[in-house]
Formats: C-alpha cells, structure tokens, sequence
C-alpha cells in the first residue's frame, strides 16, 4: 500500500507518542511505499527548530523511511487552484495540506495525519 505522511504524523512519530507508533507501524512495514511531499521537509524542518530538536537527524530519517515526492510548476498551478476550491469549505486549509493531499491523490496512496483538517478526506487516515 502506498502512504504518504504528512507533518502531523511524522512529528508524532519522532516524538513517540501513541499516535506515533500507529505512522511506526504503517512507515516501517515493509511492504509499504512511503512518500513524503517536498513541502512537508519544510514544515517538520520548521517545527523541529522551533522546537530546539536535531533538524538534520528528522530530516535524515525521513529520507531514509520514505521517497521525497518532488514539485514542479505544473503541480504548484494545480496546488493553488485546489486550494482555493478547498478554502470555500475549509477556511484555514492550509496551503501545505494541498501540496500533501494532490500529492497523495498523483499517487493514489492514502494521507497518514492528525491533522483535524483532513477529517472527511476519503484520502486520509487519521491516526
């Protein structure tokens, strides 16, 4: 099965919590491709500063789990537009969560997140 892992999740799982050992089970199978969007390095990246944690060990860890899912001008086009399809219902919908959700939906893989954002999503499993 394929996954991708958004911020939430893969904060959750350095941090071992309970929900974090649901994203360890799911990014450590195996028999699971894991993706992680470009933009979610910039956010684990962010919050693991701010929280005074090892930038480059979170980010060496994501890399070696899971296959970095790159951008281009198209997917950024495509990005915007849904965004702000999405903004009409989710008013704080944030930017970030579309890079991870068309992400997911390019690779018909499903969003690993806590992120309430995502409740309804039929892409999304909420840990």
């Amino acid at each position: 099965m394929k996954y991708v892992i958004d911020a939430y999740a893969w904060v959750e799982y350095f941090i071992e919590s309970d929900k974090g050992k649901r994203v360890k089970e799911i990014v450590e199978y195996e028999e699971n491709e894991i993706f992680t969007s470009l933009i979610t390095i910039a956010e684990v990246s962010s919050i693991g500063t701010r929280e005074k944690r090892d930038v480059e060990l979170g980010n060496k860890t994501i890399t070696n789990l899971s296959n970095i899912y790159g951008i281009s001008m198209e997917f950024a086009k495509e990005a915007g537009i849904l965004h702000a399809e999405i903004r009409k219902k989710i008013k704080d919908f944030g930017l970030a969560d579309t890079f991870v959700l068309i992400t997911a939906r390019k690779l018909d893989a499903k969003i690993v997140t806590g992120d309430p954002h995502f409740k309804g999503f039929k892409d999304a499993i909420l840990i």
